[in-house]
């Protein structure tokens, strides 16, 4: 748990997917068996339960006010297309590269 730690989260902000594959990566750290293959699987799984999970999200409270949880949702989401872009391809890696940057650009 010391891993959540250091990155400013606790266990209970993870979705049930996201905790299973986090129990997942610390076997693979204990045994050394982290190959870029097992980190993109891994990556994914928790890239489509952020796509689950933002699916059924609203994206409004009421009328006027924005769903914080879904736009937290969203950028979680954009970060694990740019981990997976990076272990994918170099040149997939770029683009969504220059699309984050574009979209803070225009924000």
């Amino acid at each position: 748990m010391d891993i959540l730690k250091e990155v400013g989260l606790k266990y209970d902000d993870l979705n049930s997917t996201e905790k299973e594959t986090y129990f997942q990566m610390l076997e693979s750290l204990k045994q050394n068996l982290i190959t870029p293959d097992i980190l993109l699987d891994q990556i994914q799984q928790m890239k489509y339960a952020v796509e689950d999970e933002l699916v059924n999200e609203p994206e409004r409270k009421w009328f006027f006010f924005i769903n914080r949880k879904h736009v937290f949702l969203k950028a979680r989401l954009q970060n694990y297309m740019l981990i997976e872009a990076f272990l994918l391809s170099p040149k997939k890696a770029r683009k969504q590269v220059e699309n984050a940057l574009g979209n803070i650009k225009n924000s």
